[in-house]
């Protein structure tokens, strides 16, 4: 089944597919504006090579369209038939970056799987993952999931074992994400508010307890709380990202004018690149970015109420879910930006350099067209194209 341009009788015009463009549009303006920032933000880094980042962001980007038109072309029906295969390949993935000698460390995390030019984060894909399988089992189970503890605490024993093993790496901001976006889905999915309550009580503990238990989050938490209070130290990387949102002030300084990126602003490309957009765009510019990110969690929720209302739970649910991690992950970068977060080393969706994330953030919205798109098809088209 090929979505494609379909033509009109008589009038000679061809007629746009029937997709959601309002989705598509914000997508892809992120994705340029994410493109001309991190040229803007790096192309001072490496001297002999000040093209090297926005290249290998453009090589992401081509990938990523090759996925977004892979993943167009799937019905929504056999990702719900790979949910659980899908959860155990983003397992083996995961265990299989802790190997010696197999997964990439650097910065004193080891979350890469080397591929020749190309260096897969296996925790990326397994967001992806767990939303596909949460969604499929909260169909699956549906009464058991709103009736019985059991079915709760199912698909959460399979969630800690990624998550721990994620955490192993470490990476404590994916982990977050993951858990925010899997307990966001199991609320919507029909959990009781008590055993939320419960859920939500354990997973603030034990987050609490990984930030006390270790040295650097701790140093983390305290610097956010404080940045001023050890500006050469601790608190460096915030009070830099401040900086450049106060000489943005309204309208910014300019693009490619910003001074905070000239090597004060650790990490500009990547975690911080909203800090960028801050000083050379200013609050007009990280109000547009806001505003395309809402857009994206409104549609992706607009589906979800749609399809629920055509009793297509699984298709709600992963709208659901994506919609969750996109809005979720967005605000914990931008939190963390403006010091309402911890650090927390997560990329900003479809904007920050970094391949993997980039190529999932477009699978996201090419599912999201997807389901949108048989949503809006006859329910007997959809049956045939998922045969």
């Amino acid at each position: 089944m090929v979505m494609h341009k379909q033509a009109t009788v008589g009038a000679g015009r061809l007629l746009m597919p029937d997709l959601d463009y309002p989705l598509i549009i914000a997508a892809v303006a992120l994705l340029g504006l994410g493109l001309v920032m991190v040229a803007s933000a790096s192309l001072h880094r490496i001297n002999d090579a000040p093209f090297y980042y926005m290249n290998r962001h453009l090589i992401a980007i081509a990938l990523g369209l090759v996925g977004c038109l892979i993943v167009t072309q799937i019905p929504v029906a056999y990702w719900e038939r790979s949910g659980a295969l899908l959860y155990f390949v983003g397992l083996f993935l995961l265990i299989l970056v802790l190997i010696p000698g197999v997964g990439r460390e650097a910065n004193g995390a080891t979350r890469w799987i080397p591929l020749g030019p190309f260096n897969l984060q296996s925790s990326e894909f397994m967001k992806l993952f767990m939303v596909i399988y949460i969604a499929g089992y909260l169909v699956r189970r549906q009464l058991e999931v709103a009736l019985s503890v059991w079915g709760f605490i199912k698909p959460m024993l399979l969630l800690v074992i990624a998550c721990s093993l994620i955490m192993v790496q470490p990476d404590f901001g994916t982990t977050t994400v993951i858990l925010a976006t899997a307990m966001g889905m199991l609320f919507l999915g029909g959990v009781p508010l008590w055993q939320f309550a419960i859920l939500i009580g354990l997973a603030g503990t034990s987050l609490a307890g990984l930030v006390l238990l270790s040295p650097y989050r701790l140093q983390r938490v305290t610097a956010f709380l404080d940045p001023w209070a050890d500006v050469e130290n601790s608190g460096y990387q915030l009070a830099q990202a401040l900086i450049a949102f106060g000489r943005g002030e309204w309208f910014g300084v300019g693009l490619g004018s910003g001074i905070q990126k000239q090597f004060y602003l650790p990490e500009a490309h990547t975690d911080f690149l909203m800090a960028v957009i801050g000083e050379e765009f200013g609050l007009l510019g990280t109000l547009v970015v806001v505003a395309l990110f809402a857009v994206i969690v409104w549609r992706a929720f607009r589906t979800g109420m749609r399809a629920e209302q055509l009793n297509q739970r699984f298709a709600a649910y992963v709208a659901y879910g994506l919609g969750l991690w996109i809005g979720m992950q967005a605000f914990i970068n931008m939190g963390v930006n403006v010091g309402l977060l911890p650090t927390k080393g997560l990329t900003l969706p479809l904007m920050s350099y970094g391949g993997n994330s980039i190529i999932v953030a477009m699978l996201v919205v090419a599912m999201l067209v997807r389901i949108d798109y048989e949503l809006r098809r006859p329910v007997s088209a959809v049956v045939r194209g998922a045969q």
